[in-house]
């Protein structure tokens, strides 16, 4: 099956390349940004021999899942960037939702998409300002589709582990129908509000068992929300605590849940 924009992504201008293997669908959009692509290009590798996610961890990427990245060129100003990471992730969990049906996929902050409380996908956003003074943002989705790791911080899953027959293609179409529909709500940081509260909609609930990894310490509570700004809120055992960064993971039960710090 060939790999093509859906309909409302094609009406919208963007476009698609596809390679069998490439070292990192993210290399090859930030090399198209500076040598002067107009943005909007979807760049999909069948298998990445050089994936990776945040803090450039390894993302083992074998043949049969989802690896895109979409260059954007000026999609807002600088400030309100990192806004784009929750516009991605409700894009991606609408279209893993049009699979396999609404409410099994959660988000979790900041960018992971879980099928009860295992790693469906993930995300990573890298934006930087060219010599040319053009703001460039590249946006990767890899997701789990035929297959998943086994050597992760904490379980992972594939869709076909629960829809009988899908192929990246039908879940890219979807996917880049749904980012062009968000990337217009939020309309350039104008209305993050609408994008926070379909964040929330579709991310594990308030109350939900978290560990947060973040400067060198560990913190455990439950979920309370994401503030304005798209900070993470913690309501931990001494108090509600906001991240601004951190490794965040799900906890099992409820025997970890609002547990004092401690070091790594």
């Amino acid at each position: 099956m060939s790999v093509k924009p859906g309909p409302a992504a094609l009406a919208g201008g963007y476009r698609v390349e596809v390679f069998d293997t490439l070292g990192s669908t993210h290399d090859e959009a930030m090399a198209r940004a500076r040598a002067g692509d107009p943005g909007k290009l979807w760049i999909v590798a069948r298998q990445q021999t050089a994936g990776r996610g945040r803090m450039a961890r390894p993302w083992a990427s074998p043949s049969g899942n989802l690896y895109a990245s979409l260059l954007l060129i000026d999609p807002a100003p600088v400030s309100v960037s990192p806004q784009l990471g929750f516009v991605a992730g409700v894009a991606l969990a609408d279209a893993v939702a049009s699979i396999i049906g609404p409410g099994r996929a959660l988000l979790k902050w900041p960018n992971d998409l879980l099928i009860a409380g295992a790693k469906l996908a993930g995300l990573l956003i890298e934006a930087t300002t060219l010599p040319d003074g053009r703001f460039v943002c590249a946006i990767g989705f890899g997701v789990n589709c035929a297959s998943h790791p086994d050597n992760t911080p904490y379980p992972a899953t594939s869709l076909a582990d629960h829809v009988e027959e899908l192929s990246a293609a039908v879940l890219f179409s979807e996917l880049s129908d749904s980012f062009a529909y968000w990337l217009g709500v939020w309309s350039r940081g104008g209305n993050f509000t609408a994008i926070r509260q379909a964040w929330l909609a579709r991310a594990h609930p308030a109350g939900t068992n978290l560990r947060v990894s973040a400067q060198d310490r560990i913190r455990g509570g439950k979920f309370k929300t994401i503030d304005e700004q798209g900070r993470l809120v913690l309501d931990c055992a001494d108090g509600v605590i906001t991240f601004d960064a951190g490794d965040v993971f799900p906890v099992a039960g409820a025997e970890n849940n609002q547990s004092p710090e401690q070091n790594p």
